[in-house]
């Protein structure tokens, strides 16, 4: 079963869920510290001018782990990775994820075996501490039908076991097409949750960018438990100039993020069901549109909110 917005606000009991309306006991316990970081293409226009400076900044409101959306050349930012793994160290930051796209050019499907690149990326990640290797994409040439993707789903699993050498697991982010593309009479969401070993690839969930794929985050955390190891922290309003109809807009997302607590999403229940019973232990908070708002203010705003929440 796959859950829409449409269904999802069918179902009165997963709609209590989501509105956090369940026994207090039932949060009083959580097995894992929760992790809160910053994914930093919430200030990627500061990072692109000025990343050491940035990274200050970060670390001066009170981020202690960000997480990276800019490998270039096989480099972060600029750097090398020993030499980005020493900035970090010395603003005492931690970057346990971060997002690089696995996609055909990685793969060679006559020989069945990663590029030499992307063997050096992983080691790449491994050098600069992270935990987790995170493509936040699926090629639209590797989702062309339900047994390619299949076919796709296993060098996933064979990507999970490459990064397995170096201690860390592969992992996926979704967008929206996710949970609007169909194939097989399957939503694309549930072939990727149901034909990923979860030993070998972690998901992190965008509680935001699904919206815009008709799918509400705490159905999804509800019908995959345990399966969310990150999530992306956002919430969402509708976007400047949208019309109340987004077909008439074609390309035109209808939802955009903005400050936690602001929107529709209702991030703090999402966020609480994760730790419940997603097994969720990271937090990624991520702002990609700012209503006017400086995007560093924005991201101070946001980690202070998320910290009133009791995540820390």
């Amino acid at each position: 079963m796959s859950y829409s917005r449409r269904t999802f606000l069918k179902n009165g009991a997963l709609a209590v869920a989501a509105a956090g309306i369940l026994p207090a006991e039932s949060f009083a316990v959580f097995k894992k510290k929760a992790i809160v970081g910053l994914q930093l293409y919430t200030v990627r226009d500061a990072m692109k001018s000025d990343p050491s400076g940035t990274l200050k900044k970060v670390a001066d409101m009170g981020y202690r782990y960000v997480e990276h959306a800019n490998y270039i050349d096989h480099k972060f930012y600029g750097y090398a990775p020993k030499d980005f793994k020493s900035l970090l160290d010395s603003l005492q930051l931690k970057m346990l994820s971060g997002h690089v796209r696995f996609g055909p050019g990685d793969w060679d499907e006559g020989k069945k075996d990663f590029s030499d690149s992307w063997r050096q990326t992983v080691e790449d990640a491994a050098i600069v501490g992270q935990q987790y290797v995170i493509s936040p994409w699926l090629d639209e040439t590797w989702r062309q039908n339900y047994d390619q993707v299949l076919g796709y789903m296993d060098v996933f699993n064979k990507n999970g076991r490459l990064c397995q050498q170096h201690g860390m697991k592969f992992g996926y982010h979704n967008h929206d097409f996710e949970f609007s593309t169909v194939l097989g009479n399957k939503k694309l969401y549930d072939i990727i949750l149901q034909h990923t070993d979860p030993a070998l690839v972690m998901q992190q969930l965008d509680i935001g960018n699904l919206y815009n794929g008709g799918a509400v985050a705490a159905g999804i955390v509800l019908q995959y438990p345990g399966r969310f190891e990150s999530m992306h922290v956002k919430d969402e309003i509708v976007a400047a100039n949208q019309t109340s109809n987004p077909m008439s807009q074609p390309g035109k997302e209808k939802y955009e993020s903005t400050i936690l607590g602001q929107g529709i999403v209702n991030t703090r229940q999402v966020c609480d069901l994760g730790r419940k019973s997603g097994g969720t232990h990271y937090y990624i908070i991520e702002q990609e549109a700012y209503q006017g708002k400086d995007p560093l203010d924005s991201s101070k705003a946001d980690l202070d909110i998320i910290k009133g929440w009791g995540y820390r």
